[in-house]
């Protein structure tokens, strides 16, 4: 902050962060779902698609001969 700013100002929610009643209804609905289980998340996973490309596995060194920088 710079000198010439001036103090900063309490945060006023009326004010500075106005909601609709469509948002609060938004907020409550959110704030009724319930935290899956375990058995539920994984149910939830099983409905998933699979991937249906596995990503390619490339061959790293193979150790035979030792590593030498090239210069």
């Amino acid at each position: 902050m710079r000198r010439s700013d001036g103090p900063s100002r309490a945060l006023d929610l009326d004010r500075d962060l106005p909601t609709t009643p469509e948002d609060v209804a938004a907020l409550r609905r959110a704030k009724s779902f319930s935290v899956l289980s375990t058995d539920g998340y994984l149910a939830f996973l099983a409905q998933m698609p699979a991937c249906a490309a596995a990503p390619a596995v490339k061959p790293g060194p193979r150790g035979d001969r030792p590593f030498e920088l090239q210069g």
